[in-house]
C-alpha cells in the first residue's frame, strides 16, 4: 500500500491537474484533494501542485489563518467503479484518473465536525497529522529597572487522528528552530510576528514555510 501511495503522491503533478483547474467556493473541495496529493509527494514541481501550495500557503497569511489543509472539503469518501477494495489513498488516486463518465465525485459541504469523510488513523496518513501551524506573537524588552518585560501569545494549531483541526495554547519555546525567531536569551529587545507551518510528506522529508506580518 505505500508503494502505491507513493506512486500517487509522485503522480500528483499530472492527475491534479484535473482537480485543480479554476477554483471557487462551489469547488473549494477540488484544491484541497489537491493539497493532500501534493503535500504526500513533497510538492511535486508542476502548475497545479504550485497552486495548491499557494492556496495552502495564503490560508496562513493573516488574516484569518485557516486550516492550510481542510480535509474535509475532499471527498474520498466517494464512490465509484473499481474492480477490487482500495485504501483510502488509492480511491483518491483512482478517482483522480478516472475518466469522467465513471467518476461519481458529489459535492461534499463542510461537515460540522471538520474531519475527513472517510478513516484516515492509518500511518499512511501520518502526514496530515505532522502539519503543524504557529501563529507566533512574541514581544520583549528590559524596562529602566532592568527587568525583563515580555509577552507570549503564541498559538499553535494542530490536526488530530480524523484530520480535526484546533488550536491550543503554545509558547516561542517550541517554535521549530527553522523559524526566523530572533535568539529570545538574555532579554533582547524585539517584536515578533509571524505565521510558521511546518510538515513532512509520505516520506517523512521535512518543509516549513513563514509569513511575518
Amino acid at each position: 500500500m505505500k508503494n502505491r501511495v507513493r506512486t500517487a503522491a509522485a503522480a500528483a503533478a499530472i492527475t491534479v491537474s484535473s482537480l485543480v483547474g479554476s477554483v471557487d467556493p462551489a469547488q473549494a473541495y477540488q484544491v484541497d484533494c489537491a493539497i493532500l496529493l501534493c503535500l504526500a509527494g513533497g510538492w511535486p514541481t508542476s502548475a497545479p501542485c504550485a497552486h495548491a501550495q499557494a492556496v495552502f500557503i495564503r490560508r496562513i497569511t493573516p488574516w484569518p489563518i485557516e486550516p492550510p489543509l481542510q480535509i474535509w472539503r475532499c471527498p474520498m469518501g466517494a464512490s465509484f467503479n473499481a474492480p477490487a477494495p482500495l485504501s483510502p489513498m488509492e480511491r483518491l488516486y483512482d478517482i483522480n484518473i478516472q475518466d469522467a463518465p465513471q467518476v461519481r465525485v458529489p459535492l461534499v459541504r463542510v461537515q460540522s465536525d471538520e474531519r475527513a469523510d472517510i478513516d484516515i488513523s492509518g500511518d499512511a496518513f501520518d502526514f496530515v497529522r505532522s502539519i503543524r501551524v504557529f501563529h507566533i506573537q512574541f514581544s520583549q524588552r528590559e524596562n529602566r529597572d532592568g527587568n525583563c518585560i515580555s509577552s507570549d501569545s503564541t498559538r499553535l494549531g494542530s490536526y488530530g487522528v480524523q484530520g480535526d483541526y484546533q488550536w491550543t495554547r503554545s509558547s516561542v519555546a517550541q517554535v521549530p528552530t527553522a523559524s526566523e525567531l530572533p535568539n529570545t536569551g538574555h532579554c533582547n529587545w524585539m517584536s515578533y510576528h509571524s505565521v510558521f507551518v511546518d510538515w513532512r510528506d509520505h516520506e517523512g522529508n521535512y518543509g516549513f514555510e513563514e509569513v511575518r506580518y
